[in-house]
């Protein structure tokens, strides 16, 4: 039986030393009720039922947004939510800018008047590109016809 009380009184001094310097290094703009030396002189001079008061009155909670009250309002009314809104789209933007890119880069390749490679306009014939000044485009000896080349 003097083990048990030993063991409970060791857990009414863990508790209790826990509790002081809980009070002692909290926010004091989050501490409910009472002053905080008040709350130490609670919880050194009412045993176990000071520890317990503070642990349940005293130690006011975190609100979910940090130091902010929070508080309900609209999404429309919220300048976060609306922040992200613009980032949100901005970035939509900037994703359909790169894929129209990438479409354009996937277009068969076209000569400078616009009229396709291999066209009536680049086999040698007096098109516009001729027309213009331009001669027709010719490839260097050696590259062959490679199928799926793009750099040709």
């Amino acid at each position: 039986m003097a083990r048990v009380w030993f063991i409970l009184g060791l857990m009414v001094v863990i508790l209790t030393v826990y509790t002081v310097v809980d009070c002692a290094m909290f926010d004091r703009s989050r501490v409910r009720g009472l002053p905080r030396w008040v709350w130490i002189f609670v919880i050194l001079f009412i045993p176990v039922i000071g520890p317990l008061l503070w642990l349940i009155v005293g130690r006011g909670r975190r609100s979910a947004a940090g130091s902010r009250p929070t508080r309900s309002m609209a999404p429309d009314d919220d300048p976060d939510f609306l922040k992200g809104l613009a980032a949100q789209a901005t970035q939509e933007q900037r994703i359909r800018q790169m894929e129209q890119e990438l479409a354009d880069l996937d277009k068969p390749d076209a000569t400078d008047d616009g009229t396709p490679k291999g066209g009536a306009a680049s086999n040698g014939s007096a098109g516009s590109a001729g027309a213009a000044g331009i001669p027709p485009k010719t490839t260097d000896p050696g590259d062959g016809e490679q199928p799926g080349r793009r750099d040709a």
